[in-house]
């Protein structure tokens, strides 16, 4: 029933309507390189509700993105499909909608979704941690979720999965063997099973808050947001590393100005044939004169109103 009431919450916000219109279509070209800042996909992805976390199909015709309301108690996975260059309108994936589901990442070959889920793990209805999951694509159709074992899953939070080509997983976590509050661990896949997750070392990882890392398929470039930093701008900024000579990951660098707000800047995924970095935050475009009780409305029901939207811009653009 829950869901149901979702579904027909979307389709309140895009006006009942079947298919993106052409109009709107450009607002979703995901095929141009984007050379300033800009909200993605707005009034159809980026709303006045919570969105984060967006993910692109290796053959590029599906985007997965996580949809939560006002006051995050329901986070759901969303995805658009696009068939002969027409992208559906916004819908709850098949296997999310009544747990919370955040944080979608494709396998190289497409063919899985990764994700961070409270929802009972091993039949303990009791657990209500966050464990990274994945689930399969048959027949076109994604399979019912199965945990990662406890390699990988603790009875804490484990979250932002992303694998590169070879397999190895990043993630965000808490442990005892962290250098700081929430840090980025990684997992080599050898063999078709995950080794023991080390934590990254101190050119990523600090004495405050690293996580959700994007990693690429090539294994030598990490964005990820941190908060606490001396060169930080405000509630949480992005930072890349790259990978030396030697394989050993470079001191992070902040992305600048061009990207990081004062507000919360996270959830970074690179899509490598643009160049585009798309990424979430909680910026707003408030009006810091006194407000009208019209004005404090009119800015509640406005997309950039704090709670979140999916930016994408040129990663050179962002990184200088």
């Amino acid at each position: 029933m829950k869901k149901i009431q979702y579904l027909f919450l979307f389709f309140l916000i895009l006006s009942n309507c079947k298919e993106i219109n052409k109009t709107a279509l450009d607002k979703l070209n995901i095929e141009k390189t984007i050379d300033s800042l800009e909200i993605f996909g707005e009034n159809i992805i980026s709303t006045s509700l919570f969105e984060r976390d967006f993910a692109l199909s290796p053959n590029r015709d599906e985007i997965i993105f996580t949809l939560g309301e006002f006051k995050q108690k329901k986070r759901f996975l969303v995805h658009l499909k696009k068939e002969n260059n027409i992208w559906s309108t916004p819908k709850i994936l098949s296997i999310s909608g009544e747990y919370q589901d955040i944080e979608p990442f494709f396998s190289i070959d497409g063919n899985k979704l990764f994700f961070a889920s409270n929802r009972p793990i091993n039949n303990n209805s009791i657990r209500k941690d966050y464990n990274i999951w994945f689930s399969e694509k048959v027949d076109n159709k994604w399979n019912n979720p199965i945990a990662l074992d406890t390699t990988i899953n603790s009875t804490k939070d484990e979250f932002y999965p992303s694998v590169s080509s070879n397999g190895n997983l990043y993630f965000t976590a808490t442990r005892k063997d962290g250098i700081g509050t929430e840090d980025i661990f990684f997992s080599k896949f050898i063999d078709g099973k995950y080794s023991k997750p080390k934590v990254l070392s101190e050119n990523i990882n600090s004495k405050t808050y690293e996580f959700n890392a994007f990693v690429n398929a090539d294994e030598n470039l990490l964005i990820f947001s941190s908060f606490g930093r001396k060169d930080g701008f405000g509630g949480g900024d992005l930072y890349f590393s790259k990978k030396d000579a030697q394989g050993n990951w470079q001191k992070a660098e902040n992305m600048g100005k061009e990207i990081n707000s004062s507000s919360l800047d996270f959830c970074p995924f690179l899509d490598e044939k643009t160049n585009n970095l798309y990424f979430s935050s909680e910026r707003s475009n408030i009006n810091k004169k006194t407000l009208t009780v019209k004005d404090l409305v009119d800015y509640a029901n406005s997309t950039e109103n704090g709670m979140s939207n999916i930016y994408r811009v040129k990663f050179d653009v962002a990184s200088k």
